[in-house]
């Protein structure tokens, strides 16, 4: 599959969804997602908008969906990995941070994605990465930090009394730290080099995280889990499968490794 393909979707996407902004946005949910969350109007959409545009794209896929569960496309070939929108609850709250992100796999690990397409659904910032040919906004190649200072820690907390408990060694050595909503869109600006460290101890789904992973991978930066160990072993699932740790690079993710392990 081409970038292009997906890139088209995302420029169908901010029209429709910048279209669904100028209204009050529905927070009544209209039902549960193949994930087992609530799904709001503006998921539907966006994962409709998205499978249409794979539909005519022509190829053989297996789409695994937050929203609409796994589905073939002429009998089922590489896997498309959809977070139709994340940061819904950001999205039904007004709170302008969330994306859609896809990643494309051929096979059925983390290890095996070889096209990432991140799009800010706010500023249409676009990211995305081809595997050994490296990560790009909006068409300029990008790098994570270069040094070892933890300048901006990002995090997310499903259970916060447990995970900001299990991080708090880490944070409390940033310089700032922010819980912005929204995994993918933490991962491609991690890409970028405006996030020093991202860190969510509690278990993400495969599409969190797949597209972040390349992003990352290609600009120079480090992902496992929590403990330290490989996240491209993952098997791309619609359950929760692994705890993220995610540096600008490996002194960083040393330094964090050695905080996480306080606790």
């Amino acid at each position: 599959m081409k970038i292009e393909v997906l890139r088209n979707i995302g420029k169908k996407l901010l029209k429709e969804i910048s279209l669904i902004r100028r209204v009050p946005l529905s927070k009544i949910a209209i039902g549960v997602g193949a994930s087992g969350d609530k799904t709001y109007p503006i998921d539907e959409r966006a994962d409709e908008v998205i499978i249409s545009g794979l539909e005519k794209s022509g190829e053989s896929l297996t789409i695994v969906s937050e929203e609409s569960g796994i589905k073939e496309i002429r009998g089922g070939g590489k896997r498309v990995l959809i977070d139709p929108i994340d940061g819904s609850k950001n999205a039904i709250s007004g709170i302008p941070f969330y994306c859609t992100s896809i990643a494309v796999a051929d096979g059925d690990t983390i290890g095996d994605v070889e096209l990432a397409y991140v799009v800010n659904l706010i500023n249409a910032d676009e990211f995305w990465a081809e595997k050994g040919e490296g990560a790009f906004l909006n068409g300029e190649k990008i790098f994570t930090q270069k040094d070892d200072e933890f300048y901006l820690i990002a995090y997310e907390a499903q259970s916060p009394r447990k995970d900001i408990q299990r991080i708090m060694p880490l944070i409390a050595e940033s310089r700032k730290i922010r819980c912005f909503g929204s995994t993918a869109l933490d991962l491609a600006y991690l890409a970028y080099g405006a996030i020093s460290i991202f860190v969510s101890p509690s278990f993400s789904r495969s599409f969190d995280f797949a597209g972040g992973w390349l992003l990352v991978q290609e600009a120079g930066g480090i992902f496992t889990d929590i403990q330290g160990d490989p996240i491209e072993v993952q098997k791309i699932s619609l359950k929760r499968g692994a705890s993220l740790l995610v540096s600008g690079n490996k002194r960083l993710h040393e330094k964090a490794l050695r905080l996480l392990s306080r606790t």
